[in-house]
């Protein structure tokens, strides 16, 4: 798990790396490097719940507990940044932890599942990374730039983990037959497509207003997670852990539709004021 983590980090910042080859790298400035190291200590841990969670959950449950992180961004902002938590998000915690109650529900008994923890987790941290991109975002690093020192920092907080956890693994790994598998190309296809993601997400949030701006965006993963599950998986939810899950997206879309409305509201106000 640690080493496909740490592979899920490497292979990109070496990907980028060559593509930025042709360009002078321009290093983070004293005010971006707090947010590129935050970035790449949440997305650092933001996958490796949720691939642990993954382990014994289904992909559509993975995917709807990795996407609360719009949920937990003021309470990240008010950790971090001094932000302030709003009565709507309050209620919405609560209708998605009703939700999570669901999902852990198995024949008609509600059990805690450690697997469940682990994918809020990973929503809370997926938050934690989103918040921190738009402040990097804003900086004068290219996307691509971003990413680079983003994903680079990621491989080397995770690598101690590897050396404890998978030392053999990533001697093995080395060798030249390894590069040789199919596994080779799928790891390499992986990158291209995180590549492709964080940096058209870079750019959206520099043309962004706020950090939260883009969230209804996140749940467009649903879609395509249910797609992908039904096409390749023979994966069934019950009828209560199908009520979780639309428990839980609906708490989250319900608070972002609020502090767009809020947000709005507040904006006509100020304009009709002589």
């Amino acid at each position: 798990m640690t080493m496909f983590s740490f592979l899920r980090f490497f292979t990109p910042a070496l990907i980028l790396l060559v593509m930025l080859r042709f360009k002078n790298l321009t290093l983070p400035t004293a005010g971006t490097i707090k947010p590129i190291v935050l970035r790449a200590l949440f997305i650092a841990m933001c996958q490796l719940c949720f691939i642990a969670s993954l382990q014994t959950l289904t992909l559509v449950e993975g995917v709807v507990l990795f996407a609360t992180g719009p949920l937990f961004m003021p309470i990240v902002e008010k950790l971090f940044m001094r932000g302030q938590i709003r009565m709507s998000t309050i209620v919405a915690l609560v209708m998605a932890f009703s939700g999570v109650i669901l999902l852990a529900g198995a024949d008609g008994e509600f059990t805690w599942r450690i697997d469940l923890l682990l994918g809020l987790a990973g929503g809370l941290f997926n938050s934690g990374s989103q918040l921190t991109l738009y402040k990097a975002s804003k900086s004068g690093l290219s996307p691509l730039e971003i990413n680079f020192w983003t994903f680079g920092t990621a491989a080397l907080l995770i690598l101690p983990l590897v050396f404890v956890n998978d030392a053999s693994m990533l001697v093995n790994s080395l060798s030249i037959s390894t590069f040789e598998t199919p596994n080779t190309a799928l790891v390499f296809l992986m990158s291209l497509l995180i590549i492709n993601t964080q940096v058209f997400r870079s750019k959206a949030y520099q043309l962004a207003s706020s950090g939260s701006q883009l969230a209804p965006l996140i749940f467009t993963n649903l879609l395509f997670t249910a797609v992908w599950q039904w096409t390749f998986f023979d994966d069934q939810m019950s009828h209560s852990q199908v009520a979780g899950v639309s428990l839980i997206v609906l708490a989250t879309v319900l608070n972002t539709c609020w502090v767009r409305f809020s947000a709005r509201r507040v904006h006509v106000l100020r304009a009709k004021t002589p």
